[in-house]
């Protein structure tokens, strides 16, 4: 079953997520699903099922809602109608988002709140990364997080466990940008794993595009399921 709803986010105007749910009875673990820079369009709810049919609770915000309007997505390529919502969001703007979800998903009766965490893409591997470090998450993955270097000082404060996964042929995050972060969670002694694709591109899961790797995404996925599957369930 899925659905959209409308969350009260502090500071700003209400935020809608896509919530795809198990089929079966409850209680389940929750997945907070975070965007690429082209909006909760298809190829994010296609995910957010896949987490529902892994048996995940997934719920998907809309990060661009304080400055396009509910549903905004924009398609491939045409950086120029993501751009001024891109550059608008803040890391403030992106926790008061995060802290929204995990507080409807955690109030939620077929939840086990004790067992939550999130995956996000491109700009949502970023948002991951802050979650994690916000908010009292038992597992984190970030799929080729742009800027997430930028945020190394919040590694201290990571919660659970962290998976990363790079492409080696992405042109976008810099060896040292992997570097800085990894280094990051071991001075914090965090549990990270971090995986890089040799032969992956930027945006190697995302089948719409030309850069998907169909081997990169399958063997991914499967890594990241065992991960989850160790710390959620």
């Amino acid at each position: 079953m899925n659905k959209t709803i409308t969350l009260d986010v502090k500071d700003a105007n209400a935020m809608n997520a896509y919530v795809s749910v198990p089929v079966g009875e409850g209680p389940f673990p929750a997945v907070m699903v975070f965007q690429e820079a082209w909006g909760i369009n298809g190829h994010m709810r296609k995910i957010a099922d896949k987490m529902a049919e892994e048996g995940y609770i997934a719920v998907a915000p809309e990060l661009f809602h304080r400055t396009a309007e509910a549903g905004f997505t924009a398609p491939y390529g045409d950086f120029g109608i993501v751009q001024p919502h891109f550059t608008a969001i803040t890391t403030e703007a992106l926790e008061a988002d995060v802290q929204a979800t995990y507080d409807w998903v955690i109030s939620q009766n077929e939840v086990r709140k004790d067992k939550v965490g999130c995956i996000g893409y491109c700009l949502g591997g970023r948002v991951s990364f802050i979650a994690n470090s916000l908010l009292p998450l038992q597992a984190s993955v970030s799929y080729y997080g742009g800027s997430t270097h930028i945020l190394v000082d919040r590694a201290e404060n990571i919660a659970g466990p962290h998976l990363f996964f790079w492409g080696g042929k992405d042109t976008h995050i810099l060896p040292e940008h992997v570097q800085a972060i990894t280094d990051a969670l071991k001075n914090a002694g965090k549990d990270y794993i971090n995986v890089l694709i040799s032969y992956a591109e930027h945006a190697f899961n995302n089948d719409e595009r030309a850069s998907y790797n169909a081997e990169a995404s399958t063997e991914a996925w499967g890594i990241a399921q065992a991960f989850l599957k160790n710390k959620l369930t």
